[in-house]
């Protein structure tokens, strides 16, 4: 299957991985004032911090899994990186629903195993699973993990904000050159101590904020 084909498969909101019930934490941003003319900024922002730590962490799983090298590393960087209790918990429970879909469809595929076998997988490493089965390179990967937050974001956006429709596609449009950036910034790493450990403090308060609200239409 052509490599473009399948990132727009991965990328899509109907992949039965719970993707509806996700925010990419722009409904805790909005609880607390953000505005539909700062969406923009907030793709920015995650494109240069969260993102580089999932995209990072999915190329270095991925190359491990090529390499026959052990996960574990990946996801103990993963989770230092990621210090929000709130987001690591949503993060897995992403991986979990990814590995069942990656089982259902590559039963055989070793790097689904040995991911499926890991306590507490994340969603990057997850994702590395599926991509080294469905025989994708660091780059597309990394490139799926950026689209794909900044694709989450206008989603959420559309129910969260009165807006045109079409300007949510804008900016996932507009937002296309960072999203390949981040990719190749990341795209060469194989080593866990060099994923990007590019803080968010602020999305990391409003995510442990988020989690505790019993008024939200997102878990995350």
């Amino acid at each position: 299957m052509p490599t473009d084909l399948l990132l727009m498969l991965f990328a899509d909101a109907r992949l039965p991985v719970a993707g509806h019930t996700q925010s990419a934490g722009l409904e805790a941003a909005v609880q607390h004032g953000l505005t539909s003319a700062e969406v923009p900024a907030y793709m920015s922002a995650r494109l240069a911090t969260t993102v580089r730590v999932e995209a990072g962490t999915a190329v270095v799983a991925l190359h491990r899994l090529d390499h026959e090298l052990p996960l574990e590393p990946v996801v103990a960087a993963w989770a230092a990186r990621t210090p929000s209790h709130a987001l690591r918990r949503t993060s897995r429970a992403q991986g979990r629903a990814m590995n069942r879909l990656s089982a259902s469809l590559w039963a055989d595929g070793a790097a689904v195993r040995r991911v499926a076998r890991l306590d507490g997988c994340p969603r990057p490493v997850a994702l590395a699973g599926a991509a080294a089965a469905a025989g994708l390179d660091a780059l597309s990967l990394a490139r799926l993990v950026g689209y794909d937050d900044v694709q989450t974001v206008a989603s959420a956006s559309l129910k969260l904000l009165p807006l045109d429709p079409a300007a949510a596609t804008g900016w996932v449009h507009d937002a296309l050159p960072e999203v390949a950036a981040a990719a190749e910034d990341v795209a060469g790493l194989t080593d866990p101590r060099d994923i990007p450990a590019t803080a968010a403090p602020q999305t990391e308060v409003w995510a442990q904020a988020h989690a505790r609200s019993t008024r939200r239409l997102f878990s995350a």
